[in-house]
């Protein structure tokens, strides 16, 4: 019996390496429902291939273009967040894969796991700005999240059989980026297009933004904390420039465990949709000889501040995640529309952090009110 999946977020790197993976495993994987926001002649080219019963596009406008090319077809369509909803909580649907980007993932999440889903999570924001919220409701509803993010897959594998013993700490890797080793006078000028250079891996615009000021890996640090339940000072970044490890947990007994392999997202998402068991990825296996040597580093907290913020928003706590991660989503946009320069997204979001009227416990609504003041205070000084 296959396992079906609602897909949200389906033309973007993480949607489309899923569907590559169900290409992989025609009699194990069906897609039942998916959403995109608004790349419409990738979105069809989907839909056609694998046809799902349900899809969700950004706003009524692309929806009746939509109705329009599909009109052959036999498919509900809807759209907007009611339709991002709509397609988290589908009942034909196992498990929901989460891969939009941003805090437009946090309601479709909710509802989903209220709605019982397994959930396949690639939408980091959801747990930095209410992992408060969602991991206890997880827990009620007895649903399992199954991360599909490279680093915490790999520290979800590596605490197989061990969940029992005690954890000393996380190391979560990064690569570095493509600016590791820079000076901030060397960032001062720095091009869009050499920022969209990741050395390793193949990701959307912008994640690989977040890389390349390692806000990203601090994101994956707030994640870490709230998937596996450790505090902030357990969770170690650890610079490891060739992207082999992962990550590792290490024991209250000095054994380190860790998972390698060649950076190709496919192997955490594969991971997640057949856990507890292991698949074939019709990939480059890893060649250690090949690779030759691994090497590890302190990362640079006063080059890359952007990480140190991350550590002192999840310390402050509250909704200052939120901030964090709402302010840097707006700057990285400002960026990508070459309206700032690199240096000051990270300006933007410590401006942000201290402007942003504090709610110390704050509701979803709350969560997604705080993302507009954030959003509003930007706009109002840059």
């Amino acid at each position: 019996m296959s396992q079906k999946l609602a897909i949200l977020g389906s033309t973007g790197s993480i949607g489309t390496q899923t569907l590559d993976i169900v290409s992989q495993n025609p009699d194990d994987l069906q897609v039942v429902a998916m959403s995109c926001g608004k790349n419409i002649d990738l979105f069809e080219k989907q839909i056609r291939k694998y046809h799902p019963s349900l899809v969700s596009i950004g706003n009524e406008e692309l929806a009746k273009d939509l109705k329009t090319r599909l009109a052959d077809m036999d498919i509900r369509i809807v759209f907007g967040m009611d339709g991002l909803i709509e397609v988290a909580t589908y009942s034909d649907a196992d498990t929901v894969v989460t891969a939009v980007v941003g805090m437009i993932g946090v309601k479709p999440t909710i509802a989903a796991i209220n709605a019982g889903k397994t959930i396949a999570l690639a939408n980091k924001e959801t747990l930095v700005t209410a992992g408060h919220i969602i991991m206890p409701l997880a827990k009620e509803k007895g649903v399992s999240i199954l991360p599909v993010d490279s680093e915490h897959s790999a520290i979800f594998q590596s605490l197989n059989g061990e969940r029992h013993n005690k954890i000393s700490k996380i190391l979560l890797t990064a690569s570095g980026g493509p600016f590791r080793g820079r000076t901030l006078e060397e960032l001062e000028n720095v091009r869009l297009e050499d920022a969209l250079k990741h050395p390793n891996w193949s990701m959307g615009a912008k994640i690989t933004i977040d890389s390349a000021t390692m806000i990203n890996k601090g994101l994956e640090v707030m994640e870490a904390k709230w998937l596996f339940g450790v505090s902030l000072n357990q969770v170690e970044v650890v610079v490891h420039p060739q992207s082999i490890l992962h990550s590792a947990v290490e024991f209250m007994d000095g054994a380190v465990i860790g998972q390698m392999g060649t950076p190709d997202m496919r192997l955490p998402i594969l991971y997640a949709l057949f856990y507890p068991n292991r698949k074939t990825l019709y990939a480059e296996p890893l060649d250690l000889f090949k690779v030759g040597t691994l090497t590890f580093e302190k990362p640079d907290m006063e080059t890359f501040y952007g990480l140190s913020l991350a550590y002192d928003a999840m310390d402050a706590g509250g909704n200052v995640p939120t901030v964090f991660n709402a302010a840097n989503e707006r700057a990285v946009a400002k960026f990508l529309n070459n309206k700032i320069k690199f240096l000051e997204i990270p300006e933007i979001v410590s401006d942000a952090m201290m402007n942003v009227d504090f709610i110390e416990n704050p509701t979803i609504d709350q969560v997604l009110e705080t993302e507009q003041m954030t959003y509003d205070y930007i706009e109002s000084r840059w």
